[in-house]
């Protein structure tokens, strides 16, 4: 079995699992603080996808938002695994949430799925053979006029400490009249880049499992993914990421190079 078809069909049942346990009671608790949680459901589904990897692939590596992978392997396959990308949005009753996987080999992304189960939304990619949800090929937008544009952002749960003016960035673009969502699942707003209901994305403090896969579905789609600097993104860096159709990307790192101090 191939990485793509492999993770299609870890994302897929863990993502039957999330949807058996959405909306009903469940042990939560904090690992850094009321607005970073973790459920026994983020537990289960990672276990779940990491049985179904390993059954496939007994000698590769893995990388997950509950894990503790203390070495990154150089040359060798590293699966990237968020089980539960939108934890707080899932622990609130919030309907938008999704499996997130990827393979890796150093910072190249081979393949990765995105799965949101209550919309049983399946994107997935491979790198040189396009991005597509379920069946449609995706292709970013076309739009080239950052005022027109329709965008989406987060906050890293220590925002309160304003890292890189995430707060001042966000009222500068509010303050231009531009549409901003703030969806609370990461992967999600990436996919959303890659097939067009978005224009761009940028966000501070994400994790290589909050991003990888979706970095793939917009390279794939025909869009860019680097840091706010314009540099090439580099998924274990934790440097903010700014993922766009590629029209308004030299557009809005201009902006984000603008001094907040």
């Amino acid at each position: 079995m191939d990485l793509l078809t492999t993770a299609k069909k870890a994302a897929l049942e863990a993502g039957d699992l999330l949807k058996q346990g959405f909306g009903t009671s469940f042990q939560i608790e904090s690992k850094e603080g009321k607005q970073n949680l973790v459920t026994e459901y983020d537990l289960s589904s990672q276990k779940l996808i990491v049985e179904i990897l390993k059954g496939a692939f007994p000698t590769h590596h893995f990388l997950a938002e509950e894990g503790d992978l203390k070495q990154m392997p150089s040359d060798e396959i590293l699966w990237i695994i968020d089980p539960l990308d939108g934890t707080v949005n899932f622990a609130h009753n919030i309907p938008l949430f999704a499996v997130s996987i990827a393979a890796a080999r150093g910072n190249e992304i081979l393949a990765g799925v995105i799965y949101q189960p209550l919309l049983d939304e399946l994107f997935a990619s491979e790198k040189g053979s396009g991005a597509y949800l379920g069946k449609n090929r995706l292709q970013v937008t076309d739009q080239k006029n950052l005022e027109e544009a329709f965008t989406a952002t987060g906050f890293p749960y220590d925002a309160y400490k304003n890292p890189m003016h995430c707060i001042e960035r966000f009222g500068k673009m509010v303050a231009k009249g531009i549409p901003i969502r703030r969806l609370g699942v990461a992967s999600i707003d990436l996919a959303y880049v890659a097939m067009g209901r978005f224009d761009l994305f940028w966000e501070v403090g994400l994790h290589p499992w909050d991003m990888a896969a979706g970095k793939l579905l917009i390279e794939e789609a025909g869009g860019k993914v680097t840091h706010y600097d314009g540099s090439p993104h580099q998924i274990y860096s934790y440097l903010p990421i700014l993922a766009s159709n590629g029209h308004l990307h030299e557009i809005m790192v201009d902006y984000l190079k603008e001094d907040l101090a």
